[in-house]
């Protein structure tokens, strides 16, 4: 497919994010990524909490270079009345505003929905929090890991004598994308009503809907789902097998035919067809213990290669298990150009693209800001003067 040309989708849309971490920023970062005019609210001389993790791409945070380019660093001190102000201001000529504060702390900081919708009604107000605005929940902390523990996916990872949280930060992310994708809903719906409208987004509600058919089996079955470590819950063989030179051999067999053909053709064990306990998927899960324990002794057989091969004549599903410098040298990886090149405070970086592909709506792939980078021009844009700002700075507001 021929390169995007044309405007980015969200181009001319802004935002401001008071934000901070995980969730937010990967929320507005593929808002901004896709055009929009992302405005980050910092503090002062600190900045988002996400800066200060660690200092492994060149001094700056792993973390902030990942979630933070194409946006505008605004510092204010949203303590002061006179920052608030600043704000205000900036609101009345927003499309967006979002925060991923625990609730109540916008409302106290005079930036509640009820608030910044007085200013502008045409305001989309998104709130990212880790339970939702309302509900016994609504001021537990949280954190992606213990998100993780409350939605289940804690209890269905990991082996039968270990459980393991999933190694990215999936809550994060799922509530990020599932904002973005509300903050673009709102954005279209407005279109037809000229009326804003306030999204309640909750990591709890994020992480929960994405347990697929875990509760349909409890509620049809009474069935909690154990841990399978590396397996598939429901459908066997699938999963990664270690071979005989050590490296894992990744395969999915789903389907009737599927089975045929691996015992057939790719182990060439056809004695398993006739096998009563493995004719169907249900009996294959149901004697899950003994399939396994023969399926691993084969495969230790022979080295990965050979396994990927006789899959790929077989034309069965496969893959290999790659570690994270391997996924970047990844062919595919290079082919589609996954990885692009962002400036930024400590000279150009590279980055993982975005992964939405719009053919006449290209990805941005600006800076990533340093902090409060972008403070004098945004102010000078709402009408303050250089002896206001000078004010301002001296009085430590901004």
């Amino acid at each position: 497919m021929e390169a995007a040309v044309g405007s980015p989708a969200l181009k001319g849309i802004r935002v401001v994010a008071f934000e901070q971490v995980l969730a937010g920023p990967f929320c507005t970062e593929i808002l901004a990524d896709m055009g929009a005019d992302v405005i980050k609210v910092e503090r002062p001389g600190v900045g988002d909490l996400i800066r200060h993790w660690d200092t492994a791409v060149r001094g700056l945070s792993s973390g902030y270079v990942w979630l933070n380019r194409n946006k505008q660093s605004l510092t204010i001190d949203v303590k002061q009345a006179r920052g608030r102000e600043i704000l205000h201001r900036l609101v009345r000529t927003s499309d967006v505003f979002f925060e991923n504060y625990a609730p109540g702390v916008a409302d106290r900081s005079e930036l509640g929905y009820e608030k910044l919708k007085s200013l502008n009604s045409r305001l989309i107000y998104c709130s990212l929090s880790g339970y939702g605005q309302d509900g016994p929940y609504r001021d537990v902390k949280a954190y992606d890991l213990l998100i993780q523990g409350e939605g289940g996916i804690i209890a269905t990872t990991g082996y039968p004598d270990a459980p393991a949280r999933a190694g990215i930060s999936l809550a994060d992310i799922a509530s990020g994308m599932y904002a973005a994708l509300g903050i673009t809903l709102a954005l279209f719906q407005r279109e037809k009503t000229g009326a804003g409208q306030f999204i309640d987004i909750s990591m709890f509600e994020s992480i929960v809907s994405w347990l697929g058919y875990f509760p349909h089996h409890y509620w049809h079955q009474g069935e909690e789902p154990q841990r399978v470590g590396m397996r598939h819950h429901y459908v066997t063989p699938y999963g990664p097998y270690r071979a005989r030179n050590g490296k894992y051999v990744n395969l999915a067999v789903a389907t009737p035919k599927d089975w045929e053909v691996f015992c057939t053709e790719v182990i060439q064990r056809p004695d398993l067809l006739q096998d009563a306990r493995f004719a169907t998927v249900e009996g294959r899960r149901k004697n899950r213990a003994v399939l396994e324990q023969e399926i691993e002794k084969i495969l230790l057989e022979r080295d990965h290669t050979e396994w990927l091969a006789r899959l790929k004549k077989a034309q069965l599903a496969h893959g290999e298990v790659r570690g994270i410098a391997e996924v970047l040298a990844h062919p595919q990886a290079l082919a589609r150009q996954l990885i692009r090149e962002v400036a930024s405070p400590v000279g150009t970086l590279p980055m993982i693209a975005n992964p939405l592909r719009l053919s006449a709506s290209p990805a941005r792939y600006d800076a990533i800001p340093e902090l409060g980078a972008h403070t004098e021009p945004i102010l000078r844009e709402l009408g303050y003067h250089d002896a206001a700002i000078d004010t301002l700075k001296r009085e430590k507001v901004i």
